[in-house]
């Protein structure tokens, strides 16, 4: 019996998370259509709805509930502009919050920054890239600051946790206010690792359309450099951009397929003077030149395992000697089919290092069978090399 009421009550949670994300959606496209273009008179009519109508408080307040545990072991800060702990990178900004309230180790505020922040509605291309940069920048010793919305927010927040770094989320809602609902268990774990859960608005504020787009002005600050994952056009992902452009902060932006919606606005910044960030490599080289010797590089010489300089150690091929098939004399030769493994196998991870593909599209590009691509991926892929995407896709992975 308590297993079966245990199961209705998981059902009843799963529910009104469902629920929840039907609201914040729409909660979402009304706040992307403001950050747009809207004015004093519909941002207030915009406040109205969403507190009175779009939000669910009492779904809000039981997620508080069940971050409270954790937040009983987080520390609270109210900082003060002139403050020892107060973010003096804040000092820069012309409308410096007034106060800020912090849930977690506030120390964290303080050292090397990146801001990682991208589309809501992201691709799956958005999200890895997200994922994938937040984690390199934490093995870097940089915070990544972001803004905790779904998409590649939650994205570049969980990159950081997974390189073994902290991160900071600034919220449009109360730094004890879980916002948006499906991002608790993300949150907890920020405080876990020693991050911070910050905003502007007092304890117990509720998520409104303005404070997200006022909140862009703090991510933009609080980090010497604001890396753009994913943007379409029109998008609000935009004010960090031109935020961290006013404190002459360095924009650095991950180029998308031309043929993408939603990477126009990323392409469009590309061609207006960002910085491409087009691997691995240009990402280290964008890093060590903002932050110099604050921050370590953690791979040596290899960024990544999959470097295919490296494929003779990382991927296993059969290595029986057979007749010499043109190597020099005292080196090991292969067996032809094992030759042909191997160069199949650079090429694919050359291929993938430049756009994720599935196994169809692997076995076209290559003129393989499937089988075949299975097996060279399914090497891959247990070697560490390469991982797959949640649309089906294989793309390289750091090591």
């Amino acid at each position: 019996m308590r297993g079966a009421e245990q199961e209705m009550t998981e059902g009843r949670r799963v529910e009104k998370e469902d629920r929840w994300a039907a609201i914040e959606e729409r909660q979402l496209i009304k706040e992307d259509a403001q950050v747009i273009g809207g004015n004093e008179q519909a941002r207030e009519k915009t406040v109205k709805t969403s507190a009175k109508r779009r939000l669910s408080r009492e779904l809000l307040n039981r997620a508080d509930d069940e971050l409270r545990p954790k937040q009983a072991l987080a520390e609270r800060s109210e900082l003060l502009p002139g403050s020892t702990l107060f973010p003096s990178r804040l000092q820069q900004l012309k409308d410096t919050p007034r106060k800020l309230y912090a849930l977690g180790n506030v120390a964290t505020l303080g050292s090397p920054a990146l801001a990682i922040v991208g589309a809501r509605k992201a691709t799956p291309y958005g999200l890895e890239c997200a994922q994938r940069f937040g984690k390199l920048a934490a093995r870097w010793g940089i915070t990544v600051v972001s803004g905790g919305a779904i998409g590649c927010d939650m994205a570049a927040h969980r990159g950081a946790l997974d390189g073994g770094g902290s991160t900071v989320v600034v919220l449009g809602s109360g730094a004890d206010v879980v916002y948006p609902l499906r991002a608790r268990s993300l949150f907890m774990e920020v405080l876990e690792a020693g991050g911070v859960l910050l905003s502007e608005a007092p304890w117990g504020s509720p998520p409104l359309s303005w404070a997200f787009s006022k909140r862009n002005r703090i991510i933009a600050a609080l980090a010497e450099a604001t890396l753009i994952v994913e943007a379409g056009l029109p998008s609000g992902t935009f004010q960090t951009a031109d935020h961290s452009l006013a404190l002459g902060n360095e924009v650095l932006v991950v180029p998308g397929p031309i043929f993408s919606k939603e990477s126009k606005g990323s392409n469009r910044l590309l061609a207006q003077g960002a910085v491409p960030i087009v691997d691995d490599e240009s990402f280290a080289d964008a890093l060590a030149q903002i932050f110099g010797s604050r921050c370590m590089m953690p791979f040596g010489n290899a960024w990544y395992k999959g470097n295919p300089a490296n494929i003779k150690q990382d991927v296993q091929v059969d290595t029986t000697p057979t007749q010499n098939i043109g190597c020099q004399e005292g080196e090991a030769t292969l067996a032809p089919d094992a030759l042909k493994a191997r160069i199949l196998s650079e090429k694919i991870l050359a291929g993938l290092q430049a756009n994720p593909m599935t196994i169809d599209a692997l076995a076209v590009a290559y003129r393989q069978n499937t089988v075949e691509i299975v097996r060279i991926v399914s090497q891959l892929e247990i070697s560490g090399l390469i991982e797959r995407l949640r649309d089906g896709r294989y793309m390289t992975k750091p090591g």
